[in-house]
């Protein structure tokens, strides 16, 4: 049985212009044990999707079920095995942090959990701020609690909607080291997140949303080895000459530039010596996942990137005792983020 299963999930809302179609026949298996990545750009639909999920919005048409209970007909069985960490900074002003854990135990029913919560505090870098109220804390202080709320009554699938937008270095480290633990102790993780790094090195299984459809489902080892092309990166104080600055991407110093086969990265350089652009640090690589994930969305993988039978194929289960989770191997479970490639 799945940990979670969206079968052919559609989503229409009313708008002023008419109805608009948020999410249209979406169907995805997320296996127990599986720490799994759902990606796509601003109104892919992701939090959509996470909505329906969490029963906080009623598809239209299709159903969700979480370890078999049914989001809408079962919802206090079904929300019981869910952890959701939601994108909003959604708090109560009027208590302390301790206070506001021990509250959200009560709504699912755990009673005595003292330890449990000194043990989120502590994992979450919130020790020192359990009698703070939750007026005073800064905004990434403020995401730390969410998580821990999230986990308080120790939910076998976790949901993470973006939880790291915005927040300081530390904390997107601190989240990860702790989560990754979970997973490797049997807990499912479904992330959503525009930090494509954390994805590769966190997520065994990556979907991908475009308007609403999903446009891609495979293994994160396998969307990467499907990956067209290479990637021609370097250092530059220049600007680039207007043929390559349209398909360029650069950030700060650091340009890369797309490149199908050795001769388009020939003409690559060509075109920047006959601009007189100087480059330092030049590397001929390998697409990441942001690459692919560029690809896809913009339809230039469509044959090498195929839904294919992986993707419809059962996901790898949860992992054998003191196993790596699918999510990856033990010593790239953890993405050190901040740092620039």
């Amino acid at each position: 049985m799945p940990a979670v299963s969206f079968q052919a999930i559609s989503k229409t809302f009313a708008t002023p212009k008419g109805p608009f179609q948020a999410l249209n026949d979406v169907s995805l298996d997320i296996q127990e044990g599986e720490f799994f990545g759902l990606l796509g750009p601003n109104g892919a639909g992701k939090t959509t999707l996470i909505s329906i999920l969490a029963g906080l919005a009623r598809a239209t048409s299709g159903r969700v079920l979480v370890q078999g209970s049914d989001v809408q007909t079962q919802y206090a069985d079904a929300r019981r095995k869910l952890g959701v960490v939601p994108q909003e900074l959604v708090f109560d002003p009027f208590f302390n942090v301790r206070e506001s854990l021990r509250i959200q135990s009560g709504y699912f029913g755990v009673k005595n959990n003292d330890a449990w919560i000194d043990e989120l505090l502590e994992n979450l870098g919130l020790t020192d701020k359990a009698n703070a109220n939750m007026r005073q804390l800064s905004g990434g202080m403020k995401r730390r609690v969410l998580v821990a709320q999230a986990l308080v009554h120790k939910p076998p699938i976790i949901v993470l909607d973006e939880p790291t937008a915005g927040v300081d270095v530390e904390l997107r480290q601190t989240l990860w080291h702790f989560v990754a633990r979970l997973n490797k102790e049997g807990h499912t993780v479904l992330l959503t997140t525009h930090y494509l790094e954390e994805a590769e090195a966190l997520c065994g299984r990556i979907a991908m949303l475009k308007s609403g459809r999903m446009v891609a489902l495979n293994r994160t080892s396998e969307l990467l080895q499907a990956a067209s092309g290479s990637i021609l990166q370097f250092k530059t104080d220049a600007a680039l000459p207007p043929a390559l600055a349209g398909v360029a991407r650069v950030t700060g110093r650091i340009v890369q530039l797309p490149a199908h086969d050795a001769a388009e990265i020939e003409s690559h350089l060509a075109a920047l010596r006959v601009a007189g652009v100087e480059v330092h640090d030049m590397e001929i690589r390998r697409p990441d996942l942001e690459d692919v994930f560029l690809q896809v969305m913009s339809g230039t993988s469509a044959s090498n990137i195929p839904m294919s039978e992986v993707a419809t194929a059962a996901a790898p289960g949860r992992p054998k005792q003191g196993a790596a989770p699918s999510g990856g191997s033990e010593d790239t479970a953890v993405p050190s983020v901040g740092a620039q490639r």
